[in-house]
């Protein structure tokens, strides 16, 4: 499981240094090979390999003919990219990647589980104040039997 928030630099060509503390993990869970994609929120998601691929195949059985199917087989599968961690332990995004999540220097590079997200800095401090002060948030939780749960 991946989890916390690291602030990496990303350099001029792209490429962004996996935080240290997550790169023995990754090179057991996948020999380094990722896959990244793009997500509604405006961020980026970066699995391991194997998790990616449990991803595909549910997307893959999806209704073929079904509008709403297509169009998450089109955003998701259709924007995933294979990316491997180099001698450095750096991934190069690929720019339109870069692009659609506005990364430009600091990036946020989010443990999420099985998963991670890349968020630009500012965008990902911005959407945490926004949680914070969400009140729905606390009748989700109540809605979904989490209100028993203690932090």
């Amino acid at each position: 499981m991946f989890r916390g928030v690291s602030i990496v630099n990303l350099d001029a060509k792209g490429r962004l240094a996996i935080p240290s503390k997550h790169r023995e993990r990754l090179q057991e869970a996948c020999g380094s090979h990722l896959v990244i994609t793009v997500d509604r929120d405006r961020c980026l998601l970066l699995y391991p390999e194997p998790e990616w691929e449990i991803i595909e195949r549910k997307f893959a059985a999806l209704p073929a003919l079904d509008p709403t199917a297509r169009s998450l087989q089109r955003l998701y599968v259709g924007n995933a990219q294979d990316v491997d961690v180099d001698a450095q332990g750096r991934i190069l995004i690929p720019q339109y990647l870069r692009d659609f999540a506005t990364l430009d220097k600091r990036v946020a590079f989010v443990g999420q589980g099985i998963k991670f997200e890349l968020w630009d800095e500012d965008a990902w401090t911005t959407r945490n104040e926004a949680a914070l002060n969400d009140a729905a948030i606390g009748d989700l939780a109540q809605a979904n039997g989490l209100g028993s749960l203690t932090l």
